[in-house]
């Protein structure tokens, strides 16, 4: 199957090219012209372009059988990507979405997403669109990479609550790999899938098993989360610089843990516990043998 894969230059894109092409597909990749193409190596076609210019999307998705958008949709390009999927004819899609929009928080890009996808699930096409969690699984993430740095350099984290919160970080791989089965599994189209890693845990249980791993034992710090937050909305007014955001401290005291029998069911989902999984990320990041 020839496959255009948008956001391919990106963390996750990188993985969901290098499963797509394991399953033997065609993959063309839609990058801007700025992007670094390096990492795309030579088994792909690149075809340059933006998300917002319709026309430019529409030429290179002809002549694919499907595609998979692994690129955002919460900057408001999903109308045009459904537009121009239609316009070239390309029934079969994978749209990448994100479980934050479940949070009960204000989030600039909640709407957006959820606009995004009701465009999508109105659009006609054969669709499937995948939620993940906090996705982690290399030093190219924005997540667990910078967790392991602290806890390498620090010998006391600071904890915005109670650190009881339950998490369900997703490894990239398990989640590039439920993105090339979709797509050879009919009963797929239409639906939509919440993809988080194999059981939740809470934050201090995620910290403790990055010490394990790592070999190290820093302290936990427990602080009130009100005043903090109080503290980075002012900073954020001001514009003065932050290591955090204050949205991001109250996700940390929201649980997101979702459950995934529907994809197991499915297509067979089956994603990798967490110690498992940052234990490959430490391999990768060259901090353990």
């Amino acid at each position: 199957m020839r496959i255009l894969v948008t956001g391919a230059t990106g963390f996750t894109g990188h993985y969901v090219v290098e499963a797509l092409l394991r399953e033997g597909h065609q993959v063309d990749c839609f990058t801007r012209p700025s992007s670094d193409v390096s990492r795309l190596g030579e088994r792909v076609g690149v075809r340059q372009g933006d998300l917002g210019d319709v026309e430019s999307l529409t030429r290179s998705l002809r002549g694919a059988q499907a595609l998979v958008n692994v690129a955002s949709i919460g900057f408001g390009h999903a109308p045009g990507i459904v537009q121009a999927a239609r316009q070239a004819q390309v029934e079969r899609a994978i749209f990448f979405s994100t479980t934050a929009i479940f949070t009960t928080l204000p989030a600039q890009s909640k709407s957006k997403r959820l606009a995004a996808e009701k465009a999508i699930a109105e659009s006609g096409l054969q669709y499937t669109i995948l939620r993940p969690t906090m996705i982690y699984g290399s030093s190219r993430d924005r997540n667990m990479c910078r967790l392991v740095d602290f806890l390498k350099r620090w010998p006391i984290i600071p904890i915005f609550g109670d650190g009881r919160r339950l998490q369900q970080p997703v490894y990239v791989e398990d989640l590039a790999w439920a993105a090339a089965a979709c797509l050879r599994e009919p009963k797929t189209m239409g639906k939509i899938y919440n993809l988080s890693g194999a059981a939740p845990l809470t934050y201090r249980q995620v910290i403790e098993t990055v010490n394990r791993e790592l070999g190290r034992r820093v302290r936990m710090l427990p602080l009130p989360s009100g005043p903090i937050v109080s503290l980075l909305r002012t900073f954020e007014r001001l514009g003065l610089p932050a290591p955090i955001k204050a949205e991001q401290v109250q996700r940390l005291n929201e649980d997101k843990a979702f459950d995934f029998e529907d994809a197991r069911r499915d297509f067979g989902y089956s994603p990798r516990g967490f110690q498992e999984g940052i234990r490959l990320q430490l391999k990768e990041m060259g901090l353990r043998s």
